[in-house]
């Protein structure tokens, strides 16, 4: 949280890019302030002098955005864990119908020999 100078470069409907003593950072401006990567700035009304604060606070700044990032990610590996415990259920479920239907069928074929053997004894 402070006060700083930098410069601004470009505009096209509010993208540009921010240059000052720490860097580089692209940003998103509208007639309130700009929002970026490093964190979100207001205008003050005076050109190239903001109030700007980071995502994070004290030491650990951005350690917001790398939980949310972490969420996102179990997120995602919870979601792909129960898609594929789902798809194995149903080969399991297929894997077992066609085992039974293979064994009503060898059944049948051998009774179907029995009643041949009767028959022509």
């Amino acid at each position: 949280m402070g006060i700083r100078i930098q410069k601004r470069i470009g505009g096209n409907k509010g993208l540009g890019l921010n240059v000052s003593g720490s860097g580089l950072s692209s940003s998103y401006r509208s007639t309130y302030g700009s929002v970026s990567s490093r964190g979100f700035s207001i205008r003050s009304g005076i050109p190239g002098l903001t109030f700007r604060s980071g995502w994070g606070v004290g030491k650990n700044k951005g350690s917001g955005a790398a939980i949310i990032l972490v969420m996102i990610a179990a997120g995602f590996i919870l979601y792909s864990a129960v898609v594929i415990i789902y798809n194995i259920i149903l080969l399991l479920i297929w894997i077992t119908t066609e085992l039974y239907h293979l064994g009503l069928r060898v059944y049948y074929k051998h009774k179907a020999k029995q009643v041949l053997k009767q028959g022509i004894v």
